[in-house]
């Protein structure tokens, strides 16, 4: 006989789960809708120093959030020229790369010879063709662009945000009996976010720029185009860098071959290990509070779910479901499981 106090005792788990699974199902429908207000919502978060440091030294407010407003479409448009221009520059010299492409395969194809290798079986060729290395290449710079093809719902959902940034805290108040408890707490969830986000655009920032020079030096085309994709994509944890770094490679192995391949896979890799292991948790501390499997898995959830924004935001929005659950004494178990070993 089924002991009716188990009974009990598995029923709130059990609807726990199934709420759970509603709320995932209805973030996945809706997903093109909140990835837009989750993209606005981390642009402002990201904008409010700014807009407050303006602020400090006399500046009107209006006048404050226009200036970073209009710094905002700058930086954006500079991003869609630059990867613009790149791709429309690099689909007309397709034919100049498939041709060096190709002697540097012939090339390769007389060493195996040379060194008794049976060259002719492996049709190294064919394998390349089929590969297609300037569509692949083609393919991820044009990926860029997914983030900013809603850019103008989402700047305007970023200006109704700063808009009511003084009107939040009163209106905050009358909302809630306790609403001085509640605001430290949102305003503890947000110091934190804003935190790490600083930090993470700072490293992006030095990552983008020191990629960009070491291009330079290696002759790689486009070196600023590749700078600015390892800024966007270090905001990518784990996978990120290694997705910023393959077209690079690609062209590198096209243009100037094996020899540049080898130099910009080291350039990157010291810069990613400088800045990624040895900068960013220097000044970041324990302050992330996840640990590596987690922001893994987060990664890859929320990239499910919202696409190549949830994995921008991947690490943002697993820090506030964590420290949400540190409030409640039920569920501080699970803020415990996805922190870090202390």
């Amino acid at each position: 006989m089924t002991n009716p106090v188990s009974v009990e005792r598995q029923t709130p788990l059990l609807l726990t789960l199934a709420a759970l699974v509603i709320v995932i199902a209805g973030l996945k429908v809706a997903a093109p809708l909140i990835a837009q207000f989750l993209m606005a919502l981390f642009i402002a978060v990201v904008s409010t120093p700014s807009i407050r440091w303006l602020v400090s030294k006399k500046v009107p407010q209006s006048i404050a959030i226009i200036a970073v407003l209009l710094a905002i479409l700058l930086f954006v448009s500079l991003i869609v020229y630059l990867v613009g221009d790149s791709v429309q520059s690099f689909n007309e010299n397709r034919e100049v790369y498939a041709s060096k492409l190709q002697s540097q395969l012939s090339a390769l194809t007389a060493w195996m010879v040379s060194v008794g290798l049976p060259a002719e079986g492996i049709e190294i060729a064919s394998i390349i063709e089929k590969t297609d290395i300037m569509a692949l290449v083609t393919r991820v710079i044009g990926g860029l662009g997914v983030i900013f093809s809603d850019f103008f719902v989402i700047f305007l959902s970023v200006i109704f945000i700063l808009s009511e940034i003084t009107s939040f805290p009163s209106k905050f108040a009358r909302a809630f009996s306790n609403s001085q408890d509640k605001m430290v707490h949102v305003n503890h969830v947000l110091g934190k976010i804003r935190h790490y986000l600083a930090i993470k655009t700072a490293a992006s920032i030095g990552t983008g720029i020191l990629i960009s020079i070491l291009m330079v030096i290696i002759g790689v085309d486009y070196p600023f185009l590749w700078g600015m994709l390892a800024f966007l994509l270090n905001y990518i944890p784990n996978i990120g860098s290694i997705i910023a770094a393959i077209p690079a490679l690609m062209l590198a192995l096209v243009q100037l071959g094996p020899a540049a391949v080898l130099w910009t896979a080291i350039s990157f890799f010291a810069v990613n290990n400088l800045v990624g292991n040895y900068l960013e948790p220097k000044f970041m501390g324990k302050m992330l509070g996840l640990s590596t499997f987690v922001v893994f898995l987060s990664l890859i959830f929320w990239g499910w779910i919202f696409g190549s924004v949830g994995m921008f935001l991947s690490v943002p929005l697993t820090m506030t479901i964590k420290i949400a659950l540190e409030t409640n004494d039920k569920t501080r178990w699970l803020a415990i499981m996805l922190g870090p070993e202390e």
